[in-house]
């Protein structure tokens, strides 16, 4: 401890040295003398890094909720369609386009359709020309995933079904032919094909409400099928879609990429980019007022306390204790009080978030990186509070402390 010193080098004194524990235990000791004072300045900061991880938290939490309803809208979807040729004629996409732009690393699903030119009837007596404008699409397995649909009835295509005369039908052409019992049959193009399942709307993409879906095999060898997509639906990576449109076209079409026509990301999608960036430059710096507001707090008690405790200061000093010493004792008391209201606030700014998130049946989402920044802060600002406070303590002679003057 610092009140002995120990022989040095030539019979002289030394001070004995704090080691962290000693260092520790004094600056505890401070704060146990004034419970009230150190609840009252822990409060101020932890009020300051609760209201920072809070505005973080809810902002977070109510970016998820708008996240989990705008990827509902499709934000990160984009389409790959054959445009036109110089000759005016429409172009095909090659066979190789869905691979080509799944290899694309952002890509996280591809699908595909092909027109195939053939008709959907509820039996083989309706008369050709009443198509009721459905249409006949080949559709890959991974289709209905790609494009957030979902089965109202019966199942979807899978490896052994797309290869056979099975069929689904999206809600409208379901309601159209008025069939929607898996097991019955629909004539499709020139023969039965048996429904597996009925679709319900799709409203990332509503082409598919009004056709009847059957497998890029079956379609091959039953329907005349040449196996050139006319839909590629590609789902991106949010940050990366427009990345990721720029070099679509290059990609389903090495060749000739000037006949791809690829849509444009959604407006929401900007949006949704805007907004992120507003409120999170706006939740941040009001969260930095209220920490720099608790650093004051701990900043004020801080010189309270030295000038309360000069006689303890200069008792210290008289018995031995160096101004480094001193120092380091009300740095660590300042560095303790700021832990104990960052973490009292990182524990209540938490409960604040969920308890907000639950009353409006959002997910509740508190970043890790502010839970540990309001820590991280809350210390920064405990140094920078107590620094001069413990030099202002440290320069007290011995003398002029014990006197009270």
């Amino acid at each position: 401890m610092s009140a002995r010193r120990a022989a040095g080098p030539g019979g002289r004194l030394r001070a004995a040295r704090l080691g962290p524990a000693d260092v520790v235990r004094l600056g505890g000791t401070g704060l146990r003398t004034r419970p009230l004072r150190v609840f009252l300045s822990a409060l101020g900061i932890a009020i300051g890094v609760a209201a920072m991880i809070a505005v973080v938290g809810i902002s977070g939490s109510g970016q998820a909720e708008v996240d989990r309803r705008l990827d509902a809208l499709g934000t990160n979807l984009l389409r790959v369609a054959p445009g036109e040729s110089l000759a005016g004629e429409k172009a095909k996409l090659p066979y190789e386009s869905v691979a080509m732009v799944g290899r694309i690393p952002p890509v996280r699903q591809v699908a595909a359709t092909g027109a195939t030119g053939a008709h959907v009837y509820r039996n083989d007596r309706i008369p050709i020309g009443r198509t009721g404008s459905l249409t006949v699409l080949a559709a890959g397995t991974e289709l209905l995933p790609a494009v957030g649909g979902h089965v109202r009835r019966g199942r979807w295509l899978d490896a052994a079904t797309a290869r056979y005369p099975a069929v689904v039908l999206g809600a409208t052409a379901a309601r159209r032919l008025d069939v929607y019992t898996p097991g019955t049959r629909v004539w499709l193009g020139d023969g039965w094909f048996s429904l597996i399942g009925v679709l319900d709307p799709v409203p990332l993409a509503p082409e598919l409400d009004g056709a009847a879906l059957v497998g890029w095999q079956a379609a091959r060898s039953r329907l005349h099928f040449d196996g050139h997509p006319s839909t590629v639906y590609v789902r991106a990576e949010d940050s990366q879609v427009t990345a990721v449109r720029a070099v679509l076209a290059a990609t389903a079409y090495p060749a000739r990429p000037d006949e791809v026509q690829i849509s444009r990301p959604s407006d929401a999608l900007a949006a949704r980019e805007a907004t992120e960036s507003a409120l999170t430059g706006l939740l941040l710096g009001l969260g930095g007022v209220a920490l720099l507001v608790g650093g004051v707090g701990v900043g004020n008690t801080m010189v309270i306390s030295v000038l309360e405790r000069r006689s303890e200061i200069g008792l210290r000093r008289a018995l031995g204790a160096t101004s480094g010493q001193i120092r380091t004792q009300f740095v660590t008391e300042s560095l303790l009080l700021s832990l104990i209201g960052g973490l009292a606030g990182t524990v209540l700014g938490t409960l604040i978030t969920a308890g907000y998130a639950l009353s409006r049946g959002w997910p509740t989402v508190v970043p890790a990186w502010a839970s540990l920044a309001g820590i991280a802060s809350t210390l920064v600002i405990g140094m920078i509070a107590g620094l001069y406070p413990a030099v202002r303590a440290s320069r007290l002679a011995p003398r002029e402390a014990l006197s009270g003057t």
